[in-house]
């Protein structure tokens, strides 16, 4: 099993491909904790290990030295990740160079102007978008039939990608602009609402607008990377080090790292605090927690009776879903994960919502539909742009809950039984709560 220490400053989304694949793989990866970039990749301990001084940096623990992102990534992989055959070891390099030679150069050069990092340049942004199109709807329309890149599971050009793409979803592709790639979407959240992504980024958020230039940032930035060479030049630390870092200072033309960790933190500080929708809706007497707790210890002879016993039909409503391309449905655990990642990129709605989905049929012949209830009246996705990615792939109908049919149907989904209106039977479902 891959083992060793990862030389890298905070927040570097190449890092992230080595250290979500240690995750996966269960590879013994240490982050150095008293690495500082500017001054440890710069000292000659450091340069003889690593001669460019560059991060990620990966030092095993049976004395090698690996640099670049993809290498360290792949290295620390299992076979899952890596590709179990011939053509899909091929697929996934040729996922890893497209995200660096399709994505990361147009991406860099239409964020980093915007908070802060590079100069503003109205026509190479114009051009970066362009780019960024063309990337995009490429990524969209191949993930079309598809819940992965490459395969039927997650490899390493899921994670690569998704985390060159991260610094889009996160400053420039606000709602409007994210609306044309329904199937990248999807696929995105997929990878970084996993378990493994979730214990290395944190809870993503994607971005509400686009970050707006600001023309004083750049200069702030660039006070910062000022102020650090002074302390530097100040400090009682030998000439020579002085001397080398007047001269990167001047042949540098693109700002340090750490200033895009600086910038990116600072923009996440700026952020505004999210309301729920659900915490200013009317107070009701049906205690939807109580009612979860009671589904969840109880058997459905007896918790779905206890749900029309509590249910207030005033302040909550009851919906039937329907996928709409279940055409495109293959095999069941590829279905299965659909439900699952929409249940990952909706947690912020679990405090007003309760759901049980179900796949109906077999591999290749299968069908997903579900019972949702939740607080209000009207379709709750519209209320919040962290619930848009998926629910336009379902249709959306309101029950009437005085109705018999309504409750046959709560029953059916809540007790996983029966078939759909084909006669496919019921297979496996998922509860979200």
């Amino acid at each position: 099993m891959a083992s060793g220490t990862l030389y890298t400053y905070p927040q570097n989304f190449r890092a992230y491909k080595a250290l979500i694949a240690a995750q996966y793989s269960g590879a013994q990866i240490k982050v150095a904790d008293d690495f500082v970039f500017g001054e440890t990749n710069k000292t000659e301990e450091f340069l003889k290990k690593f001669p460019l001084g560059k991060v990620p940096a990966l030092e095993t623990t049976d004395g090698h030295y690996i640099t670049e992102s993809n290498a360290i990534a792949y290295y620390v992989a299992n076979e899952q990740l890596r590709g179990k055959t011939e053509i899909e070891r091929a697929l996934i390099l040729q996922w890893l160079g497209f995200a660096d030679s399709e994505i990361l150069p147009a991406s860099c050069a239409w964020v980093f102007p915007l908070i802060g990092i590079m100069p503003y340049n109205k026509q190479t942004i114009e051009r970066a978008k362009e780019d960024i199109q063309k990337t995009l709807t490429t990524l969209n329309s191949h993930l079309l039939t598809r819940t992965y890149l490459v395969g039927e599971r997650l490899t390493l050009a899921d994670i690569c990608v998704a985390m060159t793409l991260l610094h889009l979803y996160q400053y420039i592709l606000e709602p409007e602009l994210r609306k044309p790639y329904r199937n990248l979407n999807r696929w995105f959240q997929t990878v970084i609402y996993q378990p493994e992504s979730i214990s290395v980024i944190g809870a993503f958020k994607l971005a509400d607008k686009t970050v707006e230039f600001d023309p004083k940032k750049y200069g702030e930035v660039q006070g910062k990377s000022s102020k650090k060479e002074k302390k530097e030049k100040d400090s009682k630390k030998e000439v020579k080090e002085s001397k080398e870092s007047k001269k990167e200072s001047k042949a540098e033309k693109v700002p340090a790292a750490e200033d895009e960790a600086d910038a990116t933190e600072e923009a996440l500080a700026a952020e505004p605090k999210k309301i729920n929708p659900f915490a200013s809706m009317p107070k009701s007497s049906f205690d939807l927690d109580d009612f979860k707790r009671f589904y969840s210890n109880e058997d459905e002879s007896k918790s779905i009776p206890y749900f029309w016993q509590k249910f207030d039909p005033e302040n909550y409503s009851i919906w039937l879903s329907h996928y709409k391309y279940n055409n495109e449905l293959t095999k069941i655990f590829m279905s299965c994960n659909l439900i699952s990642g929409m249940y990952q990129r909706l947690d912020s709605m679990r405090k007003g919502t309760f759901a049980s989905c179900c796949i109906f049929g077999e591999d290749n012949n299968n069908t997903i539909s579900g019972i949702w209830i939740w607080r209000g009246q009207d379709l709750v996705f519209t209320l919040s742009p962290d619930w848009q990615v998926d629910y336009e792939s379902y249709s959306w109908t309101k029950l009437d809950p005085s109705k018999d049919e309504t409750k046959e149907l709560v029953k059916q989904y809540l007790s996983w039984t029966g078939a759909d209106n084909e006669g496919r039977k019921f297979n496996q479902g998922k509860i979200f709560k």
